[in-house]
């Protein structure tokens, strides 16, 4: 059921794509917000409260109605119920025009086209940009939101609990941004615990997410770029994304913000000195590396889904 679920939530989506400022969307992030004005005192343990109780309001009833229908074996019902949710948790499309847009103005060379579909996706500064710098960020951008939109989902969807993991995925993600990243939010301690308690959720897919990159890219580049730059990065998860989908495509990823020399103090007197390459190994970034990851992208999808076939293979016949 998880594999036809997702199957049929990802065709659906390809006809009808789930718009980012759906309603229900709109309706979360309200939602989220209340939350913030209630709780907000100040002290991260009200955004601990804050964040349970948006969980409670969510999930459980996406668990409850699961449960119940697995219960009284109402098979085709829970079914729908699955596509559903996973209708509304991926984002395979959520943000493509913008991405094809960019790849096609820039084939046009009309470069401030491309800032402005650009600056409207990401809410960047994009004045002055040259073409390099508009795939870099659209790549980087198009790997991030592809993992949290879809390879994330998928994986908290095979846990046992199904369509409320989904929805706990992507509710964590979104409260994570918005509790953090808006202006007056930064360096708040309400925001803390959310992410946090994100940061956990993510971690296992992150890593599913590079390793899949790999496996349909340069593999050998990929790990190199892994193990040698993601940790450069202020954000982990977003270093291992950018370094592994970067390598995997020979293309030089990310800004990281950490030097390239680390200094480790082996005694008193004696410094041993550990020279790491300057920049990540790859070509700068070009129109052709739009393509590229429209690439990588698909063949990772792929991937997971001859995995999900696979596994629900082996459960099928297993029972």
């Amino acid at each position: 059921m998880t594999f036809l679920s997702i199957l049929c939530a990802l065709l659906i989506e390809q006809m009808k794509p789930l718009r980012a400022d759906n309603p229900i969307y709109a309706e979360i992030k309200r939602l989220a917000l209340r939350m913030e004005t209630w709780f907000n005192a100040g002290h991260s343990t009200h955004g601990r409260m804050g964040w349970f109780l948006m969980m409670g309001i969510l999930v459980v009833p996406t668990a409850v109605i699961y449960w119940v229908l697995r219960h009284y074996e109402l098979t085709y019902a829970a079914f729908a119920w699955n596509v559903v949710i996973v209708y509304m948790t991926l984002g395979f499309r959520h943000y493509s025009h913008y991405f094809t847009s960019i790849q096609l103005a820039l084939n046009a060379g009309d470069e401030a086209a491309a800032r402005a579909l650009l600056a409207e996706w990401t809410r960047l500064d994009t004045v002055g940009m040259e073409a390099s710098e508009i795939t870099r960020i659209a790549v980087e951008k198009s790997l991030i939101t592809t993992h949290r939109n879809v390879f994330g989902v998928f994986f908290w969807f095979l846990m046992p609990a199904g369509p409320a993991c989904a929805v706990m995925y992507r509710v964590s993600e979104h409260l994570a941004r918005a509790w953090n990243e808006p202006e007056h939010m930064r360096n708040e301690a309400f925001g803390q615990f959310a992410a946090r308690a994100f940061y956990w959720i993510d971690w296992i897919p992150v890593r599913l997410t590079a390793v899949a990159f790999a496996v349909v890219g340069n593999f050998e580049d990929a790990i190199y770029a892994w193990r040698n730059f993601a940790h450069r990065w202020s954000n982990e998860a977003i270093g291992i994304i950018l370094s592994a989908g970067g390598g995997a495509m020979g293309v030089r990823l990310g800004s990281p913000v950490e030097n390239a020399v680390k200094a480790q103090f082996v005694d008193a007197t004696t410094v041993d000195i550990e020279v790491e390459p300057d920049v990540m190994p790859g070509d700068e970034p070009n129109i052709r590396s739009l393509q590229s990851t429209v690439g990588l992208v698909w063949r990772a999808l792929l991937l997971w889904m001859m995995l999900l076939l696979l596994l629900s293979s082996a459960v099928w016949f297993g029972g």
